[in-house]
């Protein structure tokens, strides 16, 4: 493995060997890589989710190139090399899993934990607002509304019971349909808003996730429509909306047909 390793260290140092490089990896920056790594970590949960493991490995090894690549371009500038970044994440694993490695040291708390870290690194304790908008910076805006509100319900800002969850779904749904009723476009966006991270909080409440069941959704609704413009010969602009619905539910009957409910 250790062989396998290097000859991907060596393979991306010579794709941006200035003499005799790629021009494409040598024109590369950290932020000019940010879509790929992006791209990257996409495939990668697509074939976990819908692919098979010799796919799934592909997509590993191409996330895995996008550390390797971003190590190289930080050891030319002399700031760090991917042994140093390996070197960091095994001492913090360590680190924040004490008990494990040292069965006679207590365990701590994860927030523990990261409070001795900042303690030696000498930074003082920030809000968890603050701490917050730092961590969502760059993330997709559901998981960073998932976040927020997992931490927030932690530090005690919380509703009491799922009959609270319910009513402030209920509210942000009336206030929706007022906003949009008024024709005012920016207050009905942030109303929009509003309702989708108290939907965010109730899938937290049952254990559902928002971001799974969303990706479940969008793949039954492309299996139906698939079924509908196939049995309607791909034209639907001129079916009424009595026919497209009939199409529709026939889909839904023919795909539960074929996957029962467990």
């Amino acid at each position: 493995m250790v062989e396998a390793f290097n000859k991907l260290i060596a393979v991306v140092a010579k794709l941006r060997d200035p003499e005799s490089g790629c021009p494409w990896d040598l024109k590369q920056t950290h932020s000019s890589l940010i879509p790929y790594v992006l791209e990257e970590a996409h495939e990668l949960i697509d074939a976990i989710r819908y692919s098979s493991d010799q796919h799934l490995a592909e997509e590993l090894g191409d996330l895995l190139l996008q550390v390797v690549l971003h190590a190289q371009i930080a050891k030319e500038r002399d700031a760090f090399d991917l042994e140093q970044v390996i070197n960091s994440i095994s001492a913090k694993l360590v680190r924040r899993h004490p008990h494990v490695f040292n069965p006679e040291v207590p365990a701590l708390s994860w927030e523990e934990i990261k409070a001795e870290e900042r303690k030696v690194r000498g930074e003082t304790k920030v809000g968890l607002a603050a701490e917050l908008q730092r961590k969502i910076r760059s993330q997709p805006a559901m998981a960073a509304a998932m976040l927020i509100s997992k931490k927030a319900a932690a530090a005690g800002f919380e509703w009491p019971d799922l009959d609270g969850v319910w009513a402030k779904v209920e509210e942000e749904l009336q206030e929706l349909k007022e906003a949009l009723g008024s024709g005012n476009k920016k207050h009905s966006q942030e109303e929009l808003g509003d309702l989708l991270f108290t939907l965010v909080n109730l899938g937290r409440w049952c254990e559902l996730n928002p971001e799974e069941a969303l990706d479940g959704t969008n793949q039954r609704f492309l299996d139906r429509f698939a079924r509908v413009e196939a049995a309607l010969g791909g034209e639907l602009k001129e079916r009424s909306s009595v026919e497209l619905e009939k199409q529709w539910q026939q889909a839904k009957a023919e795909i539960k047909a074929l996957n029962p409910p467990v």
